[in-house]
């Protein structure tokens, strides 16, 4: 962790949770933890990490910027 003061450690994280909440968690109620475990699990493996293009990688999704990183 970094020391008071020193916000931008703290910046991508905030960014991917307020992310999580917008399109996944807004309004969504689960009947148990089991389920809300499940969907998150699908949200960050399956779209977030495959699917969502992220503007900090030039509109990449992490899976194609992973593999550009590997050819090159």
């Amino acid at each position: 962790m970094s020391r008071k003061g020193d916000c931008w450690d703290k910046a991508v994280l905030e960014s991917f949770f307020s992310s999580l909440k917008r399109e996944l968690l807004d309004g969504q109620v689960f009947n148990n933890r089991g389920e809300a475990r499940r969907d998150i699990f699908e949200y960050i493996e399956v779209f977030y990490n495959r699917q969502r293009r992220h503007s900090s990688l030039g509109d990449l999704t992490p899976s194609e910027c992973e593999r550009q990183a590997e050819a090159a």
